[in-house]
């Protein structure tokens, strides 16, 4: 053979490949990984999760992509195990609309709409007009489908590349004896798993097979097994992923194996039984482009149907398969929120963002719950939710750590500009959320303090640190809900609030300097409350630091901090900001006027 045929074989692949991968990304990234999410909400029969698993495969052209997020739900404990036979069955079916657009390029004819649906004229027209998209449109959207459109260009171009550097080989002899060896139906299926697994695609396997038909050697008895050996071979991928994945998770990815295993066993004694009975009459002619398409879906709907029935016994072989090891116990707090910070997600960045931006929120809970437990200690210290007190903080440490890490390393992937702008915002608050437990803490070893030292506040000072208690817990609350729906009214009401807090704060302080004067309280208690009070203060100042991460973010200011966003509110101080300020000052504030003596 030919180097230089050698040479633009290759080329043709490696930009088949590359149009693919930009397609795909192209895709993803318009979708903002609402088509992952589908999978959760839509599967909740197995029909609808066939249906859905196809949707969503022939929408991101990639059935590796669908299952190996599909691994991903599955060990976050989002999707069950019933769900996920479904969706994969859906899977293969949808990676054969990338054969169905390739045929196109078989297309021939004089009429000029049919000339224009030719690859030779789609692939320098999509090009185009995706270039002219990206380098000239504004707004993100359009960049996207101008990816999508060039993804599209270098598809088809490359397809072309492929076509036209494999004619030369059906003048040779050899070629057409290799292909005539494939039609021993367990090396074609072989050879199919074999270049699948290689490149771990099955569309571009697919495609491979396609262009290499446009010689005329591959006859209709060499491609049976080979397109069949391909849905073999796709199956590496949810393997590969599956690695260190939960029980269930390593289920999916051998449902996926077993299940087209089965498939091509069945449909091979089915085809040959035929073959050797009555025979096919197009069996050793040449196969064309269409006739690849027309198969490779034939045959993955043909046992999708046989084996949908059969799930229940599906999912039964796989847990034969892959028992359990050990007994089920119950998840931690850690795993709850951790869930769904799985790196098999990551394929998906925007549903790798929602699960982050969950676990967050979860975090914040996490925070809520100690910051209510140690206001608790001052009225009665008690050693065991001292220590529960301690658990949580670690496990609000190890979120910190955790998270930081994973939205790291999913900046690092390709993702549109909203998303690394919820990254940010995700950052950010994960700090501020630790933040708001580490005062927590701080509080609690306060209350502990005074319990060793026999110290007690008075029912004064006592009765000041409750209002400004229930203050903190509303903002924090506010805070959590203002960035779990991520939305601005919500933290616009944090502010106000805030400043009361402050202004409480303040008084308190000058109260309690009057009180130890007067010789009503200790002068080792006065410093433990004060610092309280100071504790509380700066879990109000992260609550406000949150309220403006969220605002910013949803107006698309990311350059301003929070002192700039303060400024502003204070320097023209709307009618609803006074109103809210007004509100939180009779419902705190005016409790604390209404005690001082």
């Amino acid at each position: 053979m030919d180097l230089f045929v050698l040479i633009a074989m290759a080329g043709g692949l490696a930009m088949f490949l590359y149009g693919m991968h930009l397609l795909g990304a192209g895709l993803e990234k318009l979708s903002g990984g609402r088509l992952a999410h589908t999978l959760e909400k839509l599967t909740s029969s197995t029909l609808s999760a066939v249906l859905m698993g196809a949707l969503v495969t022939a929408a991101v052209q990639s059935s590796s992509a669908t299952t190996v997020v599909v691994v991903g739900l599955v060990n976050a404990r989002v999707l069950k195990l019933r769900q996920a036979i479904g969706v994969i069955m859906g899977a293969n079916i949808g990676t054969t609309v990338t054969a169905h657009i390739l045929r196109l390029a078989g297309v021939e004819s004089s009429n000029l709409l049919l000339r224009f649906l030719t690859p030779s004229t789609l692939a320098p027209l999509f090009t185009i007009i995706g270039v002219v998209l990206l380098l000239a449109a504004k707004r993100t959207v359009h960049k996207e489908i101008g990816q999508i459109l060039i993804g599209f260009g270098i598809l088809f171009t490359g397809m072309l590349t492929m076509s036209d550097s494999v004619a030369p080989l059906a003048d040779m002899p050899a070629f057409s004896a290799l292909f005539t060896a494939f039609q021993n139906p367990l090396l074609g299926v072989l050879v199919g798993a074999a270049v699948t697994a290689i490149i771990q695609s099955s569309s571009a396997s697919v495609g491979i097979l396609q262009a290499l038909s446009g010689t005329g050697a591959i006859t209709w008895a060499a491609a049976f097994p080979i397109i069949m050996g391909q849905n073999i071979g796709t199956t590496i991928t949810p393997i590969l992923a599956s690695i260190g994945a939960s029980k269930n998770a390593k289920r999916s990815a051998l449902v996926h194996l077993t299940f087209n295993l089965l498939g091509t066993l069945l449909f091979l004694a089915g085809t040959y039984t035929v073959q050797y009975t009555i025979g096919f009459p197009f069996w050793g002619d040449p196969i064309t482009m269409s006739g690849i398409a027309n198969f490779h879906t034939i045959f993955n709907v043909m046992i999708t149907l046989v084996f949908l029935p059969l799930t229940g016994l599906l999912e039964h072989l796989v847990c034969r398969l892959v028992p359990e090891t050990e007994p089920g116990t119950a998840a931690s707090p850690e795993d709850a929120a951790l869930a769904g910070l799985d790196d098999r997600l990551l394929v998906s960045p925007g549903l790798a963002v929602d699960y982050a931006h969950r676990a967050t929120v979860h975090m914040g809970r996490l925070a809520l719950e100690n910051f209510t437990r140690s206001m608790a200690q001052f009225d009665r210290f008690d050693p065991k939710v001292e220590e529960r007190l301690r658990e949580t903080e670690d496990v609000i440490d190890r979120l910190e750590s955790r998270l930081g890490a994973y939205l790291l390393k999913l900046s690092g992937h390709e993702m549109t500009k909203t998303e690394s702008q919820r990254i940010n915002e995700l950052l950010q608050v994960i700090s501020e959320f630790e933040r708001v437990g580490d005062y927590s803490m701080n509080n609690a070893q306060c209350a502990m303090q005074m319990e060793e030292e026999n110290a007690h506040l008075s029912s004064d000072a006592l009765e000041e640190l409750h209002v400004m208690g229930q203050a903190c817990t509303e903002i924090i609350e506010l805070a959590i809900r203002a960035f779990e729906a991520e939305d601005p009214s919500a933290a616009q009401r944090i502010e106000p609030l805030e400043e009361v807090i402050d202004a409480i704060r303040e008084t308190l302080g000058e109260r309690h300097v009057l009180r130890l004067r007067e010789g009503h309280c200790s002068v080792s208690t006065g410093i433990l409350f004060v610092e309280t009070l100071g504790a509380l203060e700066r879990v109000a100042d992260h609550c406000s630091n949150v309220g403006v991460h969220v605002i910013t973010h949803q107006g698309g200011n990311t350059a301003l901090d929070r002192h700039g966003y303060l400024k502003e509110v204070h320097r023209g101080a709307s009618q609803a900001y006074t109103g809210l300020y007004q509100q939180y000052g009779q419902k705190y504030y005016s409790r604390i006027e209404g005690d001082a003596k």
